[in-house]
């Protein structure tokens, strides 16, 4: 696939992916290779990624979905987090993987992982594509990463801008032009 023309330049190739998220998940295998974790994944954004990361898992999971938002359309966090759709099961004494497409501001997770461990999950780590942490304003790491990425507006693999771009199997940097007008 070329390059889509609203894209600046490819930051991550389709196979620069697929290699560090199998990565990934070979690390939380080991990790959670004797407990059956709760994979969480935070719709929609990382669904591709969640997708690719759960096949290369040997142990067994539990998956489930939230809908969480603190974006609406614009480029920067409203600093407003809105469940949208909440887990289907009881947290107590589970051990969550939150499985998310980025951390920017880290408003999202740090809230989120804070709910669940309120709700009496056992832990709570997060498993993030891309990590912004330039952007960070809140005290929120990633446990697992896959890539340290600059302050660039990013779409593909599942990232969006107003709802367009999922579907480009790289991680592409949106030009201005395009979110700007």
């Amino acid at each position: 696939m070329s390059m889509h023309p609203d894209c600046e330049r490819i930051m991550l190739s389709e196979e620069q992916l697929k290699a560090r998220v199998k990565e990934v998940a070979l690390a939380v295998d080991e990790e959670y290779a004797e407990k059956r974790p709760l994979v969480v994944g935070i719709l929609k954004g990382s669904i591709i990624f969640y997708a690719d990361f759960v096949r290369f898992l040997t142990m067994p999971v539990e998956l489930d979905f939230m809908v969480v938002s603190s974006y609406g359309s614009g480029t920067v966090s409203s600093g407003n987090l809105k469940i949208k759709k909440d887990l289907d099961r009881d947290v107590t004494g589970k051990d969550i993987l939150i499985v998310e497409d980025i951390i920017d501001s880290g408003f999202t997770l740090a809230n989120l992982k804070a709910l669940l461990l309120e709700r009496g999950a056992a832990s709570v780590k997060i498993v993030t594509l891309l990590n912004k942490a330039e952007r960070r304003e809140y005290d929120i790491a990633p446990d697992y990463n896959c890539f340290d990425i600059e302050n660039e507006f990013v779409v593909g693999y599942g990232l969006d801008y107003n709802e367009q771009y999922r579907h480009l199997p790289y991680i592409g940097i949106l030009k201005r032009s395009v979110y700007e007008k």
